[in-house]
């Protein structure tokens, strides 16, 4: 039980740092160059992650990054900075609170997780906080920014759910560094082209474009794969919750958006799904058997940490 809460504690890294990314972009980012802040957050880090693992794709991988550099990192981020921009704080970070039901969806396809009885209470209960904080009357919501904010949702689910699925052959500190690094490369030449030569960036945007890709990114996603690898998705996905949770507290303290009743109640529930979700016996003992998919490998491809031939550069 010990153990399954420290992965749990790891996997929380990623949704509290992206939580503070989207007061982040919308505050010290340019506005209107969501290519290029997307590519800036996903080429440095993937590179920091690449020095520090020392190995290149092998195999099916070098497909498999660019599939999931494509949709984890390249569609993702833009779809993110551009929600960040159009939308408050709290609104962006709780529209992607969906997310734990889609991912249950999506993992009981491809990897054969059939979600529980406690993670289906947890996401509704979750997902009725998300409606609270969401509904509170605020004025002036970008309907773009919103459908920006869901497609983001839609394709990491996806994504994520995939990268667990093929996660058994490779390194997750190597996986994550190709996922950034195919995903920058993808959005490089695009922004360059769209967006012309890149903007003057002052010091506060310089050390924000750090903190979101070192921080938001290299260490978020790398936490986050972590935990998909060792938890079921639906844990994984419960603890996405806490996305929206930072993002509105953080926008209240900080940006000075305003905290209603109704918006407590709704983080209350948030972290009440969270709590229901956590892993038990039963869900341990589950996601300690292989999926109908994992026990199809080959078995040294099962065992070990990473499994699977590795070719160091």
């Amino acid at each position: 039980m010990e153990t399954n809460l420290r992965w749990v504690a790891l996997t929380a890294v990623a949704p509290v740092a992206w939580g503070t990314n989207y007061y982040v972009t919308h505050e010290f980012l340019p506005a209107d160059r969501p290519l290029f802040g997307a590519a800036v957050r996903a080429l440095p880090s993937g590179l920091v992650l690449l020095a520090l693992c020392r190995q290149r794709p092998h195999g099916a991988w070098w497909w498999r990054s660019a599939v999931l550099g494509l949709l984890n990192v390249s569609v993702f981020f833009v779809l993110v900075y551009a929600a960040s921009q159009l939308l408050p704080t709290s609104v962006a970070s709780t529209v992607m609170a969906v997310s734990p039901l889609a991912m249950m969806l999506i993992a009981w396809a491809l990897v054969s997780e059939r979600p529980g009885i406690s993670h289906l209470a947890g996401a509704a209960i979750g997902l009725g906080g998300v409606c609270l904080m969401l509904l509170t009357g605020v004025g002036g919501v970008s309907v773009p920014g919103v459908l920006a904010s869901a497609a983001a949702m839609l394709v990491s689910a996806f994504g994520h759910i995939l990268a667990k699925r093929w996660s058994t052959s490779a390194d997750v500190l190597a996986s994550t560094a190709w996922q950034l690094t195919a995903g920058g490369l993808f959005l490089l030449p695009v922004a360059a082209v769209a967006e012309g030569p890149p903007p003057a960036l002052d010091t506060p945007a310089l050390l924000a474009f750090g903190y979101v890709a070192l921080v938001a990114t290299a260490l978020a996603f790398t936490a986050w794969f972590t935990g998909l690898r060792h938890l079921p998705a639906g844990t994984v996905g419960l603890v996405g919750l806490l996305n929206p949770v930072t993002g509105v507290l953080l926008g209240t303290v900080v940006a000075g958006e305003k905290l209603t009743a109704q918006q407590l109640c709704g983080l209350a529930l948030v972290l009440a799904g969270v709590v229901l979700g956590r892993p038990t016996r039963a869900s341990r003992h589950d996601s300690g058997r292989p999926s109908a998919v994992n026990r199809d490998l080959p078995c040294q491809e099962r065992s070990g940490e990473g499994g699977g031939r590795r070719l160091r550069s």
